[in-house]
């Protein structure tokens, strides 16, 4: 119960139904997703961590707020994180490419998915398809220290990607392309270029849109 109120939860703050800076009341949260506190309180414990709810001492939860300064730091993370992620998910793959094959098949549906006509989807949907497999690469890392660290990171990721709304471009999603054939190929040099490039491209589109204009 506590997954399910945190995953809703997650979905009201994404779309934006809870705004940031609301305060969050549990007993009220509780009547809307109809269950008890309990599972309430432990989500919103699981939503502090992932960035998505702040604690006020003697005040209650709040939605988190998410400031250009935040994004930016935001993105310095996702650049250090996502290359290694790629690269370790081509090695995994170079490896073991049989057990790799059904994570790397689910990214191919999801490129395939998003990619047909994008302005017709739902926001939430592809917002979800894109966290869904960046999450993917890095559970193919087999590094469970660098999926606590990185899931976390792609879900709050999310949250900037749904407010600014790219990911009905064709042009946003072009690039997973390149990313998901150097990882199949194993080939970890290329994944790491490629994703650190997908994230410089992605930080120029979101921080600086003026700028990746010209």
């Amino acid at each position: 119960m506590r997954d399910v109120a945190a995953t809703e939860i997650r979905r009201l703050i994404l779309d934006g139904t809870l705004s940031q800076g609301e305060r969050l009341i549990e007993d009220r949260l509780a009547e809307q997703l109809g269950v008890s506190r309990n599972p309430v309180r432990e989500a919103l414990r699981m939503l502090e961590a992932e960035g998505f709810v702040d604690t006020a001492a003697r005040r209650g939860c709040f939605v988190a707020t998410l400031s250009a300064e935040q994004a930016a730091d935001l993105f310095e993370v996702r650049l250090a994180v996502e290359p290694l992620g790629a690269r370790l998910a081509a090695r995994e793959a170079g490896r073991s490419p049989s057990a790799c094959r059904g994570r790397i098949a689910r990214m191919k549906e999801i490129l395939a998915e998003a990619q047909t006509s994008p302005e017709e989807h739902a926001l939430d949907a592809l917002s979800e398809l894109h966290t869904e497999l960046h999450s993917l690469v890095f559970e193919m890392t087999g590094n469970n220290y660098l999926i606590a660290i990185a899931i976390p990171m792609v879900k709050r990721g999310q949250w900037l990607l749904r407010q600014s709304a790219p990911l009905r471009t064709p042009s946003a999603w072009s690039q997973h392309h390149g990313l998901i054939s150097a990882i199949e190929a194993g080939d970890a040099d290329l994944a790491e270029a490629v994703a650190r490039h997908h994230v410089l491209t992605v930080r120029g589109d979101l921080l600086n849109p003026a700028l990746s204009a010209n």
